[in-house]
């Protein structure tokens, strides 16, 4: 069994035993959980000193109820919120870890209702629908490359 069956098989045995929310978590299960890959929880840890899994034999992680609730504040800003690392770590720096934890997400504004395409008239006075025609534009669009080209050779 290599590592990744082994993180598996311990991830399935924890969501079977359900696991109390005070319950230290393994990069697998922190990695299911917030749908992010191992690999990018550690380079979190590179990049946010203030997640600090507890590390035993084998250098196998176990992080703290704190440090998922922090990784899932942090993949809000980058993947949600649209910030970027150095953006959350500015926010960190500027206003503590306790203070970010509290903070609700932004809500985003509703889209506004698309706006009908309004109806084009055509030189003999018929109403195109907007875009009934595209085909037709983009052959002559092709046509025009092709004449483009031909004059540039």
């Amino acid at each position: 069994m290599d590592d990744e069956q082994a993180e598996t098989a311990t991830l399935e045995a924890g969501e079977r035993r359900g696991k109390s929310a005070d319950a230290f978590r393994t990069i697998s299960e922190v990695s299911a959980e917030l749908d992010v890959a191992q690999h990018v929880l550690r380079f979190w840890e590179t990049r946010f000193s203030q997640i600090r899994p507890l590390k035993r034999a084998g250098k196998r992680r176990y992080y703290r109820p704190d440090d998922v609730a922090l990784l899932r504040r942090i993949r809000q800003l980058l993947y949600e919120e649209g910030y970027t690392i150095r953006g959350v770590q500015k926010l960190i720096r500027e206003k503590g870890v306790r203070a970010i934890l509290e903070e609700t997400p932004r809500q985003e504004a509703p889209a506004a209702p698309a706006e009908p395409i309004p109806a084009v008239q055509d030189a003999a006075g018929d109403a195109d629908t907007g875009g009934a025609d595209l085909n037709q534009v983009i052959r002559e669009l092709e046509e025009v490359g092709a004449a483009l080209r031909a004059i540039a050779r």
